[in-house]
């Protein structure tokens, strides 16, 4: 999971607007990409994957530790871990059937936030509760690199810890707000990051919690 690292700072983002900020060479911070209305929308949208496609709760790989956030997956793909390893497949691991389609707003925001010419694949959805924590980690399932992730938050304020291509290179944390962007692409694409805690009440979008959609190219186009 997570490692200290000996240089850290927090930043804290700029008032809700669609305010571009580029943090790690690669890396955007786009404060309020989504306005309430678009937030609304998503959410809902989520509500109807997750309906057919439910959220289950991961364990990793060889030791069967579970996961602390619950996920679901819409797209052609969808990420999995269990004991047999990290990957991607094209069906539900406990229900056995097909992710749902990846929705247009979620197709509208990767074309608005890629800079890349072919669509995403796979749309991994982690829902985190107040408990909930992602360690350090590079997304590195994927053959293309050369395509982004794009990640969009929804719900309760989380904070994002990003650093460089090793586990003790200096980081920086952001707190990433209900309708907020990040992006990770460039050198970024391989840098360490992860949530170190979720700050409870800070949005009245849901109930409680934070969704994370992260869209991400699994292939290289032919």
């Amino acid at each position: 999971m997570s490692e200290r690292s000996q240089s850290h700072s927090t930043v804290d983002p700029p008032a809700p607007s669609p305010t571009v900020v580029t943090i790690p060479p690669g890396a955007t911070y786009a404060a309020g990409f989504l306005d309430r209305k678009a937030q609304e929308a998503l959410r809902d949208t989520v509500r109807e994957i997750v309906a057919r496609a439910p959220f289950y709760r991961p364990c990793m790989p060889k030791t069967g530790k579970p996961f602390s956030v619950v996920m679901s997956n819409c797209g052609p793909l969808g990420w999995v871990s269990d004991r047999d390893g990290y990957r991607y497949q094209a069906r539900h691991p406990q229900t056995g059937e097909p992710w749902p389609a990846m929705p247009e707003i979620l197709l509208d925001a990767w074309r608005r936030l890629a800079a890349y010419p072919h669509p995403p694949e796979a749309c991994l959805i982690n829902f985190y509760d107040e408990t909930a924590r992602l360690g350090l980690h590079v997304d590195q399932d994927e053959t293309d690199f050369e395509a982004p992730v794009v990640s969009l938050s929804l719900g309760d304020t989380a904070v994002f810890r990003i650093g460089g291509d090793t586990r003790k290179a200096p980081t920086r944390s952001i707190k990433l707000k209900s309708g907020d962007a990040i992006v990770l692409g460039g050198p970024a694409r391989r840098a360490f990051h992860g949530v170190d805690r979720i700050l409870p009440g800070s949005s009245d979008l849901l109930k409680s919690g934070r969704l994370n959609l992260t869209m991400r190219r699994v292939t290289r186009p032919e």
